[in-house]
Order: structure tokens, then sequence, then C-alpha cells
């Protein structure tokens, strides 16, 4: 077991805080900074170091609910980073996976990022590299490079425009028609666009966020059949993004009932069940953003289609991961600076396409 050390900003929290063996991801066990319950001692802890080094609180939708709450604004990666880039705060504690802490720190270079846990990675983001890329831009080398937001800084900085889940089919139909289409990294969202758009000269790179990947296009058809009633709030980077695009095709599944959503999008659509008296809504997306659904309407069943579908990289951001990183101001993001300004012009581009943020 390995104890923190009190530094300058301290807590006497600190001492209970301590590495724990982990859950299994991807590629093994991640151990967790536990020790600590997100009670209302802690709660009150965090907003007193919050306080002393002016830093803003983001938490992504995917997040464990008590860290949802205590954060000052969330959402998903993208449209919190724009949030963070106009505050006057001088620290942005990112709960999150690392690609996300870096996009923060690609717009707001002069502000410090931290993360709680700088071993939260993502499984989608490692899917493509930037080694990769290049090689697959010399195998193309006409073709434009659009990737996923999920990405890291070096992915962003070898790409022509990023795109959003709620952007990326308004981003590619804005290309020139003459050119090849590099889409990455993920393949259900690529099928997607290339759907959407009809264009041929699209290639997209085999990669997958492990968990979306995981909701099955079986398991949703017996979760529909179970819930005859229910409207299906499906994100495009799901395993079951194409079946259920075939089952609404063959009738098996109403049409009407089927909505390819991003996050931001899916509160927004939440909303209108709640106003509708919707009954059962099933989701399709990490269990996490059920919290937030649930807390936009309360009178609305939010079904997992998957209630295995939880990143073990996101669950790393715990109250005890929070309390050590204020405290001890750990563990910081950087990115090189010619990295980020050709990242930043990428992000800049996308910005300027359909759904800016709220998209992810």
């Amino acid at each position: 077991m390995t104890v923190t050390t009190v530094e300058q900003f301290g807590s006497p929290l600190l001492e209970k805080v301590f590495r724990a063996p982990g859950h299994a991801g991807p590629e093994g066990d991640i151990g967790r900074w536990e020790g600590i319950v997100g009670d209302e001692v802690w709660a009150a802890e965090i907003r007193r170091l919050k306080e002393l080094r002016n830093a803003v609180i983001l938490a992504h939708n995917y997040e464990l609910p008590e860290i949802q709450d205590i954060a000052d604004h969330t959402g998903d990666s993208l449209a919190l980073s724009r949030i963070a880039a106009d505050t006057d705060a001088d620290v942005i504690v990112f709960c999150g996976v690392h690609f996300m802490a870096e996009t923060a720190k690609i717009l707001s270079p002069d502000k410090t990022v931290l993360i709680p846990d700088e071993d939260a990675g993502c499984s989608l983001a490692d899917s493509l590299t930037a080694e990769e890329l290049a090689e697959w831009k010399s195998e193309h080398p006409d073709a434009l490079v659009v990737s996923y937001i999920n990405t890291t800084a070096a992915v962003k900085g070898l790409t022509d425009v990023c795109c959003t889940s709620s952007n990326a089919v308004d981003v590619v139909a804005g290309l020139p028609a003459d050119r090849e289409i590099l889409f990455g990294p993920d393949q259900f969202l690529g099928a997607h666009v290339r759907r959407q758009t009809g264009r041929d000269d699209i290639h997209v790179w085999a990669g997958e966020c492990h968990v979306h990947a995981g909701i099955s296009g079986p398991e949703l058809a017996r979760r529909a059949e179970e819930n005859p009633g229910a409207d299906l709030f499906i994100h495009p980077e799901c395993g079951c993004a194409n079946s259920a695009i075939y089952l609404a095709g063959e009738g098996v599944i109403d049409p009407e009932r089927v909505h390819m959503l991003s996050t931001g999008e899916m509160l927004d659509s939440a909303r209108v069940a709640g106003e509708a008296g919707r009954g059962t809504v099933l989701v399709a997306t990490e269990v996490g953003m059920l919290h937030q659904l649930r807390g936009v309407a309360p009178d609305v069943d939010f079904a997992p289609v998957n209630e295995r579908a939880s990143c073990p990289y996101m669950k790393m951001i715990t109250p005890a991961a929070l309390l050590r990183c204020l405290a001890l101001g750990t563990d910081e993001v950087d990115v090189d600076e010619d990295v980020a300004d050709k990242a930043r012009l990428a992000v800049e581009r996308m910005i300027s396409v359909g759904t800016p943020g709220g998209g992810e």
C-alpha cells in the first residue's frame, strides 16, 4: 500500500488515500486511488482546495456520480474544454480520460491542466497512434484526414479536421468531393458517416472503444423486444449502431423509436422525452450517462441496453483521486507546443462546422 504525503496545500484526508489493486481493463488490471468516500466531508474539502488553487472542475458524462455532482461543469469533453478556455480559473481539473485533458490544454495553453489519474487512458484513442496515422497518410498522399475528437494530441496534430459524433456527417459532407477521406479511429462512427453521406471514397480505420463495441446488435434486439414501446438512444460509437439501422429498415423496430445521438444530444432528447411523458428509454452508451439523463428527466425510466458497459478508465477518477489531485497538484498534463498548434487548427476547423460543442 502506497500512502501519499501532505505537501503545500495538503489535506487531513490525504493520509487515507492509497493505490489499490485494480479492476480488469482491456490490457489487464488497472489500479485506482481509493480510501475516500464521496460524502459531504469530502465534498467540503474538495471545494476548499478548489478555491485555494483557483481551479475549475470538469467532469465527463461517464464519470462516477459523485464526481459529476461535485464538478463545476459536466458534459462531453469538447464542450468542457471550450467552457474551461473561457473561465478565469488558473487551473483546469479534468475528470475524464487523458486525451480529454490534452484537448483542454490545446485550447487553454496558458492554464495549468491536471487530471486526477494520469493512467486513465482510452482504448479508442489508443487504437490509432500518430505513427500508424502517418503511415496511413503515406499510402493515400492526396487524402484529407478526419479524426474523431477522441484521439491523442499527436494524432490531432496530423489531422486536417477533427469531428464529434454529432457533426461528423456535416464535416465530411463539406469536404471536396474529389478528395479521398481517411476517417479514424472509430469504425462504427465511420460506418455511420459513410452511410449518411453516401460517399464511397471514405477509408475507415478499424478502431473502437471496447466498451461501446461491446453493446451488441443481438443484445439491442432482445432489449427492444422486451420493451416494445421504448425509444432507443444510441451512440454512433456502439457496436449495435448498424444493427439498429438494419432492424429499423426491416421493420423489426419502429424507425421512429431509433435515435442516433451524441451524449449532448441525448440530454436534449431526454428533456423532450420527459416533457412528452415517455415511460422507458433504452440507452446504448457507457452507463455513466444514465446519471445525467435521470437528472434532467427523473420521471423517465432510462435503462441501459448493456448494464455492463462501464469504462474502467473513466472510473479511475475516484473521490480519492480528485482529492489527491487538488491537494498535491498532480497529475499535470502538457502538450508539445508544435503539436498543440497543429492540433488546435484541426479542432478550430471542426468548431466552425455543425455542432461545435456538446456533441461528443
